[in-house]
């Protein structure tokens, strides 16, 4: 074996900025996959069988395509389309972003569903609005059900990050490729950012583990 990690200790500092670049936009991404999949999730279990239908088939098309796709549609079709030359990093807020909306709808609408009957039928019984019913009622109730699989799907979106590399976007795994690309040997920078990957995940899913112990015990 011909390896010699002394060569990329030079790129190490370069290779960690990844980090904020990765964590960045993966936050933001589930932001906005939050608060779309909330809305998304209120469209599915709605009495208006037009905002279901939607709300299924944006679920239906970006779970049934892969996300690297989504990504090199808005990528490449957003400036053809309308001459907006759309910058890597908000190409990928938006695919990570709405892609995730998808799942987390998903999570959200099943952890409604999931909160007792009985909530709602009190609720309705005393004449609560709908609006009230969901906001102070029935949602936090479903959201503290769910934390556990919204902490997935961020761990989730953290692994599948890596797929912005193919469009240029400066994060943990494109910058691992660009010193493999300086040092002509690509299996040791990739192979510290995978490791770097495994401790991110790591540090995320003991984060996870904390937090549904927490919530068992306030039970």
């Amino acid at each position: 074996m011909n390896l010699d990690f002394s060569q990329i200790v030079p790129y190490i500092p370069f290779i960690l900025e990844g980090i904020g670049s990765t964590l960045k936009f993966v936050i933001v991404s589930i932001v906005i996959g939050f608060i779309l999949g909330t809305l998304l999730a209120l469209c599915k279990i709605t009495k208006a069988p037009l905002l279901k239908w939607l709300a299924d088939a944006y679920t239906s098309i970006f779970r049934g395509t892969p996300l690297i796709l989504q990504l090199m549609i808005i990528y490449f079709a957003v400036p053809q389309l309308t001459g907006y030359d759309i910058s890597p990093f908000l190409s990928a807020v938006l695919a990570f972003g709405l892609n995730s909306a998808a799942y987390v709808s998903e999570i959200i609408r099943a952890g409604i569903m999931a909160v007792d009957s009985g909530q709602t039928e009190a609720a309705e019984a005393l004449g609560v609005p709908y609006r009230s019913m969901m906001l102070n009622i029935i949602l936090p109730q479903a959201f503290k059900n769910i934390l556990p699989a919204l902490m997935n799907e961020f761990i989730t979106l953290t692994k599948e990050s890596a797929i912005v590399s193919t469009i240029g976007y400066l994060d943990l795994m494109r910058r691992a490729q660009i010193t493999g690309a300086n040092l002509y040997s690509n299996f040791e920078p990739l192979l510290f950012a995978a490791l770097i990957y495994w401790v991110m995940v790591f540090i995320l899913t003991k984060i996870g583990a904390l937090v549904e112990r927490r919530m068992r015990q306030s039970d």
